[in-house]
């Protein structure tokens, strides 16, 4: 079972408003550098977490938002500190993230 981690904002605030597309984008470069793969993923709307059951997750989501996930805890309590105001959380599944559908 895989433990993910995920940073969760509204698509505005995270798209627009934070360097998130540079951020990522040299977390890839580094990952390459270091021959690891990427553990990451950007995924707008994703209807996953309202299917967690994480109320107080839940009650905070604006109407469109977007999510980091991750399988490296450090890196998205990085992120919480590196760009502030968003909401922090993890699950187990058995599904790969990158596998799963959203919108």
């Amino acid at each position: 079972m895989n433990h993910y981690y995920f940073v969760i904002a509204s698509k505005h605030f995270l798209m627009n408003e934070e360097p998130i597309e540079e951020i990522l984008r040299e977390r890839t470069a580094h990952y390459k550098n270091i021959q690891k793969d990427i553990d990451f993923w950007f995924i707008p709307n994703p209807h996953f977490i309202k299917s967690l059951n994480i109320n107080h997750i839940n009650k905070e989501l604006p109407e469109n938002y977007a999510a980091i996930v991750s399988l490296d805890q450090k890196f998205i309590q990085w992120l919480k500190l590196r760009i502030g105001f968003v909401v922090i959380g993890q699950f187990q599944s058995d599904y790969l993230v990158s596998n799963i559908k959203y919108t």
